[in-house]
């Protein structure tokens, strides 16, 4: 079984993941896309609900994720301000 990591209010994963991609001008289905030629599986329902807070990430997920936006962790898991 893959382990999850849980959003906290704290650290809004999904925001954090939605405010990146934003930034990069990607489109979810694109970001999907992406990750999929990675060989990682997601949809894009499931990243919907991923950057809403209201699914767990994978790990491979959340590095797949990292990798398409060309960022780092520690962008990913920001703390709220």
């Amino acid at each position: 079984m893959e382990p999850k990591i849980k959003q906290s209010p704290t650290i809004p994963i999904g925001e954090n993941i939605r405010r990146i991609r934003l930034e990069k001008g990607m489109g979810q289905t694109e970001l999907v896309r992406q990750i999929q030629l990675l060989g990682v599986p997601l949809t894009r329902e499931s990243l919907v609900k991923i950057e809403r807070g209201i699914q767990h990430i994978s790990a491979v997920q959340l590095r797949a994720i990292r990798d398409v936006l060309q960022t780092t962790y520690d962008a990913l898991l920001v703390e709220k301000s």
